[in-house]
């Protein structure tokens, strides 16, 4: 198995010791995930590991495609859901422990030792489950929340989450731009923002004095409604509502998939995460040194099979996921606005903003421009446009990566096999046509240059193009070297818009200009090669 986040270390010096300390950590977790694997064995098995580690090696491609088409692909994922739960229990836990001693309850504040003791359980959750980025952001949400026990200040509010935000944002820039932060504090900030309604609700009408009649039994029926959606069963309804509504817009341009079925597939997944997977993470893990853990994975198994029953069923339903193209830039910008405004502001008139930058921002996913031919920095694969619609994968092996963004971004539910079938392709390189009939051409082998440069319009090659090639468009090497990745949109008429991943300028400190590569002594039979390669064609 592949240690996720350790590195290796050579010698035991001082610098050296964290690296070490996170090498050792990741041994455990891989020994772990193992254990758990050939325990329940198949496909609940790679799910268990990866919940109780977060090691997600074992997961075959059927079984993300099942969990991914449910909506439920979280559970493999050690979420700030997860790290809430630890942390809950560690407290509630802890208190419970500490307040059978009547000398301790009743003289010292054992809450704020069960706070405290609670973030020391969940930093260590974090470092065992290999501490990603997705996990310190929920740690780092999760312990302002326990913080806010220690200084005696409310430990859900929206004040507790901007700084988390906020601390997140200093030390991370770049994961604002990640779909974990924004799916993660959307989803946070709207349950607060309930939270937060829930309490004012009540608050004013406690203060408010309601007069015998039909509005008083009116207001009572109204109340007990509210309360019985807010406990039990229905605050997980109600939960799984409001996150969802907020993360949708995410969920659309990260991933261009939504799930209808998630109001189901949500509520199950969070009871088997709450009664099976974190006890079980947590109680496992203690017993697993004196190899007394065999039945609590039998237990975790029984939940995993529910869930998997479930999802089977979600899955196969129709309609059970909806594609979506890629928005226009600027769509998510009013997007997010849109959920900032309903979640933050006080006043329901300022909350009304919220509707026309939706729209807005409705109107930018669906006037997405797409695209009509794609190829990575590498320039070693290619999506292209046939006639008739469809996209197709040039390369005898596109990165499963790449090639499945593209398929999504133009929701495209093909799998990478089915899109590379029919495609014109040997060991020379691939040969297609796009939507306007014109000849693309993807150039693997020098060979190759000779005849696709005088039939091809464009040219998408990983190797650098020699100097008489006649083909209107060229991106070869030096050309991706310059843009990174480009896309290239076929417009009435001809003409060619391109879409490149860098500026032709660009030359930012988060995005430094390319360097010019040093002059070096060449072999000589590496000197015959370039000679041969920068030769004109005839």
């Amino acid at each position: 198995m592949r240690s996720g986040a350790s590195k290796p270390c050579r010698r035991r010096t001082p610098r050296l010791y964290p690296c070490v300390f996170f090498a050792s950590v990741d041994r455990v977790r891989n020994a772990l995930a193992l254990r758990v694997y050939k325990t329940i064995g198949g496909d609940a098995g790679a799910i268990a590991a990866a919940m109780v580690t977060g090691k997600r090696d074992f997961l075959s491609e059927e079984a993300k495609d099942l969990i991914r088409r449910a909506g439920i692909f979280h559970i493999v994922t050690i979420s700030g859901m997860q790290m809430t739960l630890v942390a809950g229990m560690f407290f509630v836990g802890l208190r419970r422990l500490l307040a059978m001693s009547q000398t301790l309850a009743l003289n010292y504040p054992i809450k704020k030792w069960a706070a405290a003791l609670a973030m020391v359980g969940a930093a260590l959750y974090d470092i065992g489950t290999g501490s990603r980025f997705g996990t310190e952001r929920a740690l780092v949400m999760t312990l302002i929340m326990l913080a806010a026990v220690l200084f005696d200040r409310p430990s859900l509010s929206m004040r507790n989450l901007a700084l988390a935000a906020l601390f997140v944002i200093a030390f991370e820039p770049e994961a604002i731009m990640g779909a974990s932060f924004q799916l993660s504090f959307a989803a946070v900030a709207a349950l607060i923002a309930v939270y937060e309604w829930r309490g004012d609700h009540l608050a004013a009408s406690r203060r408010q004095i309601i007069r015998p009649g039909v509005w008083s039994r009116f207001a009572e029926w109204r109340e007990i409604v509210s309360e019985r959606a807010l406990h039990g069963p229905g605050a997980t309804l109600v939960a799984t509502l409001c996150a969802t509504s907020a993360t949708a817009s995410f969920m659309a341009y990260d991933f261009h998939e939504l799930s209808p079925y998630v109001l189901i597939g949500n509520p199950m997944t969070l009871a088997a995460i709450e009664f099976f997977a974190v006890p079980c993470a947590l109680v496992g893990a203690a017993l697993y040194p004196l190899s007394l853990d065999g039945f609590i994975w039998r237990y975790l198994e029984m939940g995993i099979g529910l869930v998997m029953w479930l999802a089977g069923l979600i899955a196969n339903a129709p309609g059970a996921s909806l594609h979506v193209k890629a928005f226009a830039p600027w769509a998510i910008v009013f997007l997010t606005l849109a959920v900032l405004s309903a979640v933050l502001w006080r006043t329901w008139f300022l909350r009304a903003t919220a509707i026309p930058l939706a729209l807005i921002g409705l109107m930018g996913a669906k006037s997405g421009a797409g695209f009509d031919l794609a190829a990575p920095a590498t320039g070693e694969a290619a999506a292209l446009r046939r006639p008739s619609g469809e996209l197709a994968l040039l390369g005898k092996k596109p990165g499963a990566f790449a090639a499945e963004q593209w398929l999504r971004a133009d929701a495209d539910a093909r799998a990478v096999s089915e899109a590379k079938s029919g495609t014109g392709c040997d060991d020379y390189g691939c040969i297609g046509r796009a939507v306007d009939g014109r000849v693309v051409a993807l150039v693997t082998a020098r060979a190759a240059f000779f005849e696709d440069c005088a039939r091809a319009a464009i040219i998408v090659t990983p190797l650098r193009a020699p100097e008489g090639c006649n083909a209107p468009i060229v991106i070869d090497r030096r050309k991706l070297a310059e843009t990174g990745a480009v896309s290239l949109r076929i417009l009435e008429g001809g003409a060619i818009e391109w879409t490149t991943a860098r500026g032709v300028d660009e030359d930012r400190p988060w995005s430094p200009k390319p360097a010019q590569p040093a002059k070096r002594a060449i072999a000589p039979d590496e000197e015959a090669e370039e000679a041969a390669l920068a030769e004109p064609l005839e």
